[in-house]
């Protein structure tokens, strides 16, 4: 088991911590190795608390941070918010509040900016559908960026209880996933048939992927979070040099989660395609 210790030297390099709830960050990490191999990362996953979709906001910002103070005792300068929840609920509390009492040179980002930042590019009608958690579509966090970001787009967001479970059970593929993929859909594009985009704000969903386009028409983009994020974080270090130089280069993951070290290891091979050695982590 690994414990959280003190923060380590501002001046030592280290791995690129990314956090998750579960098991969903996995697709974020997949795509960072794949368009960021050189780098080292260390994955936190906090399967004993998960799902954090349905928790509060005071809950999700206080597991969060726990999150965030321990993958920087592990060495981290550079946290990835793997997690729409947690970005959605904690992230600009813990950029504006907390950051520059822990240190503020580290920095923490999110995945649902680099999303948005697509849309322009993507949507022809401006009307943008969102499929998503309870609790992210709860928070209006996509919504408010869109208009930020895009003034004047039409922004529908739908939440999909079910897609989780569905994922989580290994019952993506099932035929009975068709059911609650097909009705999700039908609903989001029932309440504005204009959307011609919409965007996976869960990073599970990715792996529901061959039944969405099923039951999406064929002209309405879909977009996947994975290459976004990974391709916003090569610009964010060629942006920011001191960063860049902070971060440790072997191409090595390590695999923690907040429950049991066996389980993680034989359901991240889900998501990941491959087998990969957990161990557990006390925050």
């Amino acid at each position: 088991m690994i414990t959280s210790n003190n923060l380590s030297k501002p001046s030592q390099p280290g791995p690129i911590g990314v956090f998750d709830s579960g098991y969903g960050g996995l697709t974020i990490l997949k795509g960072l190795r794949e368009k960021l191999p050189q780098y080292d990362y260390v994955y936190l996953g906090d399967n004993a608390r998960a799902p954090y979709g349905t928790r509060s906001f005071e809950l999700v910002y206080e597991f969060t941070l726990q999150a965030v103070k321990y993958l920087f005792a592990q060495g981290c300068h550079l946290v990835i918010l793997a997690c729409n929840t947690a970005s959605a609920k904690a992230l600009r509390s813990i950029q504006q509040r907390d950051l520059p009492q822990i240190d503020a040179t580290r920095r923490v980002l999110g995945v649902i900016r680099p999303t948005v930042e697509q849309l322009g590019a993507c949507s022809n009608t401006g009307h943008v559908g969102i499929l998503g958690t309870p609790g992210t579509v709860a928070s209006g966090s996509y919504n408010i960026e869109i208009e930020h970001l895009n003034p004047g787009f039409v922004t529908t967001a739908h939440a999909c209880p079910m897609w989780v479970p569905l994922v989580e059970y290994g019952e993506a593929s099932s035929p009975g996933a068709d059911y609650f993929v097909r009705k999700e859909i039908n609903a989001l594009l029932a309440a504005d048939p204009q959307i011609d985009t919409i965007v996976l704000g869960c990073t599970h969903y990715p792996l529901l992927l061959p039944k969405i386009r099923q039951y999406v028409p064929e002209d309405i983009r879909i977009l996947s979070q994975g290459d976004i994020v990974a391709a916003s974080l090569e610009d964010y270090l060629h942006r920011h040099a001191d960063m860049e130089a902070r971060l440790t280069r072997g191409g090595s993951c390590r695999y923690l989660t907040t429950d049991s070290a066996e389980r993680f290891s034989a359901a991240a091979g889900v998501f990941l395609g491959k087998k990969v050695t957990a161990a557990r982590a006390i925050l």
